[in-house]
């Protein structure tokens, strides 16, 4: 029994050795990840009892007795948002302590705080810096006005440059690339040209390197639409989208997933454009999902999935004995939908079928919208090195997605789309 238990082991681990090296060589990444620090990157709504992400947090600044400064600068209502975050940290064994710098911060003397020198000494002498969620917009405009920064951000800078911790949920982790969102609620307006420098989009801090995009809320908010304009207008090859109540954590040039859920990493190093079409468009686009516990290397391109999914059931389409979870093929009304993309990623990839589509468009009227004819196919299709896991030992359907291919085509929707049976298109029966 033994000897068998060995074999099996032993097997998966030639498995996935042949599957690391397959995805290494098909998919070298041009602009590897290097930080000084350790930058854990969370996609916004973390639950304060999601202890696998608030003690790595603590664990990666030193473990219990860390001392971290933390930032509720993008918050509403910074005073309690900040005292949330102080107690998530100090129930990890950290002290943690508010640094009131916040413009909606009540009797605070903003200016006079950025350049206090107790709280520059504070910040400076701390082993993690914490930025809370909110309006990105604060953090920037606070800590870097006009693209300069303040003594107060050099002094975050110092922490993680000498590899402390510099962790952001939501308008925290927004903050992380060098180019952000700044205000883009509506990804569809995204895709049809609203992309503006100083209205959707921003200068970020930059903690995560000029090579790697970061998205928050990612998966909720169907934010896959307007990664992509943002990372081809911009020349980023590699983007980084963080699910809610999940957490990327980078060290040097490695990714461990973190949390309830995953990340999606787009990459756009393979992919074309045409400026032919009316409208966004983009093709061979890569797309994989890491699941909790998933490791990326940026270096070397290798996918280490968790031991729950090298437990699991390995999928590889293109392998001989290939047997599919699904057979059906869908088509997806709304590709932009909370999780739609990663649903649709996971069925063509434990299916029969080489391609999947969708479309996102809106529906709403000329009035509403001047260009409300205008959506936007996405198919999403196999290639060399589509592979991955699948788990059902975390009480969910979880899987690992590798290397799936994405087509984005501006497309028009005729009007009515629909009509109710019996009824023409004039209204009368």
């Amino acid at each position: 029994m033994q000897f068998k238990q060995l074999f099996i082991q032993a097997g998966a681990a030639c498995l996935l050795a042949a599957m690391q090296f397959s995805s290494a060589q098909a998919n070298p990444v041009a602009s590897p990840v290097n930080l000084p620090g350790t930058a854990i990157i969370i996609g916004g709504a973390l639950k304060y009892d999601n202890d696998a992400v608030w003690k790595r947090i603590v664990d990666a600044a030193g473990g219990p007795g860390a001392r971290f400064a933390v930032f509720a600068t993008a918050a509403a209502n910074p005073e309690r948002s900040a005292a949330q975050i102080v107690n998530a940290l100090n129930a990890q064994g950290a002290r943690a302590e508010a640094i009131p710098v916040a413009p909606r911060l009540q009797g605070a003397e903003l200016q006079a705080n950025l350049n206090d020198p107790a709280l520059l000494a504070k910040v400076a002498a701390a082993q993690g810096v914490f930025f809370s969620g909110g309006a990105q917009e604060l953090i920037v405009d606070t800590l870097q006005p006009g693209g300069e920064p303040t003594e107060m951000l050099k002094a975050i800078w110092s922490v993680f440059k000498r590899g402390g911790v510099v962790a952001g949920t939501s308008a925290g982790a927004a903050i992380m690339s060098t180019t952000m969102f700044r205000d883009a609620q509506d990804a569809l307006q995204v895709m049809k040209g609203d992309l503006r420098r100083g209205k959707e989009i921003d200068r970020g801090l930059g903690f995560v390197g000029p090579n790697l995009f970061i998205d928050q809320h990612f998966l909720k908010r169907g934010r896959i639409g307007r990664m992509l304009p943002l990372m081809q207008a911009e020349g980023y090859k590699l983007g980084l989208g963080v699910e809610e109540n999940s957490a990327a954590l980078l060290r040097g040039d490695e990714l461990e997933v973190l949390g309830a859920k995953g990340v999606l990493l787009v990459d756009l190093s393979q992919a074309s454009s045409t400026p032919k079409p009316a409208g966004f468009n983009i093709r061979n686009a890569q797309l994989s999902f890491l699941d909790r516990g998933d490791r990326h290397n940026f270096t070397s391109g290798l996918t280490t999935p968790s031991a729950a999914k090298l437990a699991g059931h390995a999928i590889d389409p293109a392998a001989a004995g290939f047997k599919p979870f699904f057979s059906n093929q869908p088509f997806f009304l709304d590709i932009l939908g909370d999780t739609t993309i990663l649903n649709a990623m996971s069925h063509l990839l434990d299916s029969p079928h080489a391609e999947l589509l969708g479309v996102a468009f809106n529906g709403s009227s000329k009035s509403m919208d001047a260009q409300a004819d205008l959506g936007f196919e996405f198919r999403l299709h196999k290639g060399e090195g589509s592979r991955g896991w699948f788990s059902g030992a975390m009480g969910g359907e979880d899987y690992t997605v590798l290397r799936l291919r994405l087509d984005v085509l501006p497309v028009l929707i005729k009007r009515p789309f629909y009509t109710p049976i019996g009824q023409t298109q004039s209204g009368a029966r």
